[in-house]
């Protein structure tokens, strides 16, 4: 099983991006979906998860910004980040608790960069 991530860039303050994150392999089922962010010198912080039921949670500095989503039938997430601020310039990983064959796992992406310009 494996995550790939795409979407990031490089964009101008206020501007948006999308990333997406499909998972890959022998899925039996996802539970919650995630994306995270690791800035230059700190350490990674979650920005939004998602579960099965589709309820969300976000970071308080992307609340009203980002917005989380998920297509369980192409077993991919998406983050629609809007409003970006230089604070956001980030590599961003993609994360998902899922069973394979009935074995519980815990799936990383492999990053993507987002760098925002003041």
């Amino acid at each position: 099983v494996q995550l790939q991530a795409s979407g990031g860039g490089l964009v101008q303050a206020g501007g948006s991006l999308r990333l997406s994150c499909a998972a890959s392999g022998t899925i039996t089922s996802i539970s919650s979906m995630g994306w995270y962010r690791q800035a230059p010198g700190k350490q990674r912080e979650l920005v939004a998860t998602i579960n099965s039921g589709a309820s969300t949670d976000y970071t308080d500095s992307v609340k009203g910004r980002f917005t989380i989503s998920r297509d369980n039938a192409k077993n991919t997430v998406y983050l629609q980040m809007n409003s970006l601020k230089p604070e956001d310039t980030a590599v961003y990983y993609c994360h998902a608790d899922l069973l394979s064959r009935w074995v519980s796992m815990n799936v990383w992406g492999q990053g993507t960069l987002v760098t925002v310009s003041s």
